[in-house]
């Protein structure tokens, strides 16, 4: 079960439920199963978090669960919306940490980028993330509260097929699969159709590659997969994705390809790979990248790096990022590159402030926010590195 209990109130916080678990937990209190469907429609249809609004819900029932339940969400710290439609929130998480979530707007849908930790262990080294290191798991109830709160700002609520969150990718702050149990919990929520009913090809894991961890996937879920590449040899790779050094590349490629077969061969794993200026961006690179994939069904999403202080990286010139993704077309592949949205509210690549830690403690934080080509399988997303 994904972590739903609160720390400050003793009350089992229903927001992180999924239906299976909110189920027991009414069988728990001595109620019939079938509550646990009202319960999560009033929550994740219609944002209520007061059991006092749940009409259909007798008076007896909602004062036991006053008693012994809350619906909690993050703290909303901030909310900025940009000229384009990209809007940023700062959410505070119980361990005192700030995360954010970000969602992109495009012409038929709308991805919401969803953090999972504060902070990240993985400490790759062109990410400003990696650099504040790890401080805490979020819950499950903090995990789906980030689409909770998305969904409210926006009045979509009674959720709608229409609404304007249709894809949620978990490409924000800190490495899902490190959070395993609370981020299987809160995808369940988001496909599920008392929770956001959002299609299991819209819902996207996004990995720097922990491998046991994409073997254990296929057991509990069904969502698209994204992989963060960002080099095309082992050798490179160990310098700019660390955790490279524990599972190699030929050894996680095997276990998304493994991953991806459960699916029925009908979707591809989405390759994330981050343009370094004179250090991954350059043809023989390329050449590298299109034998290393020659055959994993894949599509390549190129996220040219903007500079964070202190980074030592460079973004490669528009001629360079051009030719690069010419020679992947060449090579076979579908290629798309990563458009720049949000900047005016500072919630582009390079451009978004976490606070890890404590909270005197401030950092930049790396997403690249950009979008994928309009495949009906594949959503239009921000990346996390």
């Amino acid at each position: 079960m994904g972590d739903s209990m609160s720390d400050m109130t003793g009350k089992i916080n229903l927001l992180g439920l999924t239906l299976q678990e909110m189920e027991k937990f009414f069988e728990s209190i001595g109620e019939k199963r079938f509550r646990a469907g009202q319960v999560m429609k009033w929550i994740h249809h219609y944002g209520v978090d007061d059991f006092a609004a749940m009409t259909n819900v007798g008076k007896a029932l909602r004062e036991k669960l006053e008693a012994v339940a809350e619906i909690r969400g993050p703290e909303v710290v901030s909310e900025d919306i940009s000229a384009d439609g990209t809007r940023k929130w700062v959410v505070r998480v119980a361990s005192g940490s700030c995360v954010e979530t970000v969602y992109i707007p495009t012409d038929d849908r709308g991805t919401l980028c969803v953090s999972s930790q504060a902070g990240c262990a993985l400490d790759c080294s062109f990410c400003s993330t990696g650099k504040q290191g790890f401080n805490s798991n979020l819950t499950a109830a903090e995990v789906i509260g980030q689409v909770w709160l998305a969904n409210k700002s926006f009045g979509t609520v009674p959720a709608k097929i229409d609404r304007a969150i249709t894809n949620v990718v978990m490409m924000g702050m800190g490495e899902p699969l490190l959070n395993f149990d609370n981020v299987i919990a809160a995808m369940k929520i988001m496909m599920e159709d008392l929770g956001y009913g959002i299609s299991k090809r819209r819902v996207t894991l996004s990995t720097s590659g922990v491998v046991p961890m994409i073997d254990e996937l296929a057991k509990h879920i069904d969502v698209s997969l994204a992989l963060s590449l960002h080099a095309p040899n082992d050798e490179l790779r160990n310098q700019l994705v660390p955790i490279n050094k524990k599972y190699p590349l030929k050894m996680l490629l095997e276990s998304c390809m493994g991953y991806m077969a459960t699916l029925g061969g009908k979707r591809v794993l989405t390759i994330e790979y981050t343009l370094l200026k004179d250090v991954n961006d350059q043809p023989e690179h390329a050449a590298q990248m299109i034998e290393l994939l020659r055959d994993v069904p894949c599509k390549i999403n190129l996220i040219p790096f903007n500079p964070f202080p202190h980074s030592g990286y460079e973004r490669p010139s528009n001629n360079a990022i051009r030719r690069f993704q010419d020679l992947l077309h060449h090579g076979g592949f579908n290629v798309t590159t990563r458009t720049t949205r949000g900047d005016d509210i500072d919630a582009a690549c390079g451009q978004l402030v976490g606070q890890v830690n404590d909270r005197t403690r401030r950092s930049e934080r790396y997403i690249a926010v950009r979008q994928l080509s309009a495949d009906a399988e594949l959503p239009d997303s921000a990346v996390r590195h």
